[in-house]
């Protein structure tokens, strides 16, 4: 099956290793007639991965992320006889127990710590918070090694409890859609018009560090985004490019992001 030249240049170098992975997953599928299950994607890789498996006649994917709006999630990719239930995705959820009143826990410790485990990032889903209760879904298979391993979350003693997926905690979708038009769809740029600050500012909040794309930081101001992007600013929020809608009259691009700006 493979990638052919022609599906290869319509995406950026950079996710050819992805695009490698996603083919094998589709020839397995293709030649084993099963389901085949993916590590924890992003919003972008499993547009890549959708755009491969549409290409195939006889194969759908689903994704799970133990939630509708979790923006991690498992692919399924299988044959179309199967039809996939929730178990399928082997979806772990675990409770940080913690003394909360007498500590506090933020997004980046939570993380931090379940990195510092040695695990990778694709086999922890969404974490997520009501501003007191913590939770993390993660794969089943892992669940019992953090378990084990994460007791502290910067100096706050934590256990993880497994609950079910009925006892997950309310997440809000506080993302705003806005339509807007921009002279390109340059990393600086985007973060310059949709947080309405100089492009001074946004890149030097690029190059000190500042943003994360796609869950990594990235310190290249002229990155061009591309569809499914997720763009995380310190300080002040989060960007997803959803639509590229083509050029206006004046030249601009018109396009639709989801925007959630930090109160």
């Amino acid at each position: 099956m493979g990638l052919s030249e022609n599906v290869t240049q319509h995406f950026r170098s950079s996710e050819l290793p992805f695009l490698r992975q996603a083919s094998d997953w589709i020839e397995q599928a293709a030649t084993e007639y099963r389901p085949i299950l993916t590590e924890f994607l992003n919003a972008r890789e499993r547009y890549l991965l959708e755009t491969l498996v549409n290409r195939q006649p006889d194969l759908r994917l689903q994704s799970n992320g133990g939630y509708p709006q979790a923006e991690m999630q498992r692919g399924l990719v299988f044959p179309d006889y199967f039809t996939p239930m929730d178990q399928d995705f082997e979806l772990a959820l675990l409770e940080i127990n913690y003394p909360e009143k007498f500590a506090t826990l933020q997004h980046r410790q939570v993380l931090g710590s379940l990195m510092g485990s040695g695990i990778e990032r694709n086999v922890l889903g969404d974490i997520i918070s009501d501003g007191n209760r913590w939770q993390l879904i993660t794969k089943q298979e892992i669940a019992p090694f953090l378990r084990q391993t994460v007791t502290e979350m910067g100096r706050t003693k934590v256990t993880l409890a497994p609950q079910p997926f009925t006892n997950l905690l309310q997440v809000q979708d506080n993302a705003q859609a806005v339509h807007t038009t921009l002279p390109s769809l340059r990393l600086d740029v985007v973060i310059a018009t949709l947080f309405r600050v100089s492009r001074a500012v946004a890149k030097e909040l690029v190059t000190r560090g500042k943003v994360r794309l796609n869950w990594f930081t990235y310190e290249k101001p002229d990155y061009e985004l591309a569809i499914h992007d997720l763009v995380s600013v310190r300080g002040f929020g989060r960007i997803k490019l959803n639509e590229n809608d083509g050029f206006s009259k004046k030249g601009k691009i018109k396009a639709e992001f989801d925007v959630i700006k930090n109160k």
